[in-house]
């Protein structure tokens, strides 16, 4: 149920077959010169979407900007501080309560570390305040990195890699310009460097000469599986 193309009435009647939303982060953040901006936000809609053909499944219009520390300097990324993010989600989060939604699944298809700990935060700042609600905060790589193996190559695989862009050839296939370069930035260990770009000259961390639309293909219904097993196990959940 694609909550943007539901009617007032549709989303009733969607209430009677279940009180649990999939709500999409993404970002608007360089992925090379070969993927579109949008990226992140595409494979988390699009897994969404996947998940509510399997089950009873409400889908939220997807939250496209997102905390983008080490790209910010990369032309094209739009970061917004942590503060903005955790506001964000609980809004959102408050707003969906408000008509019956009990159980969420926030799913980041922007893996930053801090832009998923302010995520983790604000669930954690709502479990406290709603005390009905149910809630679950992962990316992707959380969902299916140990059944995902297999099917990558490329070890240490990040951003705009093998998978990122064998999800996009996959679902997004004009979006695609070329197959980008192999790319693993090193940075100064410890050291917080204000041009990042300086040591990460092209946005891509890992290997996109090796992604194939197949592999986005299983890629995709891989972590839309999980998503289906994750709101089974937060449905049952007797916290």
């Amino acid at each position: 149920m694609i909550i943007e193309n539901m009617t007032m009435g549709d989303f009733e009647e969607g209430l009677k077959r279940t009180q649990t939303v999939y709500i999409p982060f993404g970002s608007v953040e360089e992925h090379g010169y070969h993927l579109p901006l949008s990226t992140d936000t595409i494979q988390a809609y699009e897994v969404g979407k996947r998940a509510a053909e399997l089950i009873p499944l409400f889908v939220a219009p997807p939250v496209h900007y997102g905390c983008c520390r080490s790209t910010a300097r990369h032309p094209g990324t739009i970061s917004i501080s942590t503060a903005t993010l955790k506001s964000f989600l609980k809004d959102i989060v408050r707003s969906l309560h408000s008509h019956g939604l009990k159980n969420f699944i926030v799913l980041t298809g922007h893996a930053g570390g801090s832009h998923k700990m302010a995520l983790q935060d604000a669930g954690e700042e709502l479990i406290a305040e709603i005390y009905d609600i149910k809630m679950a905060v992962v990316t992707e790589y959380d969902l299916a990195k140990e059944e995902g193996r297999g099917l990558i190559e490329t070890a240490g695989d990040a951003h705009a890699g093998e998978i990122e862009t064998s999800r996009i050839m996959h679902s997004h296939p004009q979006l695609v310009t070329g197959t980008g370069e192999r790319e693993f930035p090193t940075f100064p260990p410890g050291i917080l460097v204000r041009n990042k770009r300086q040591y990460w000259q092209n946005g891509v961390w890992g290997d996109p000469t090796k992604a194939t639309a197949e592999k986005g293909a299983k890629l995709e219904a891989l972590v839309a599986t999980k998503v289906v097993e994750l709101a089974r196990a937060l449905e049952a959940l007797e916290d």
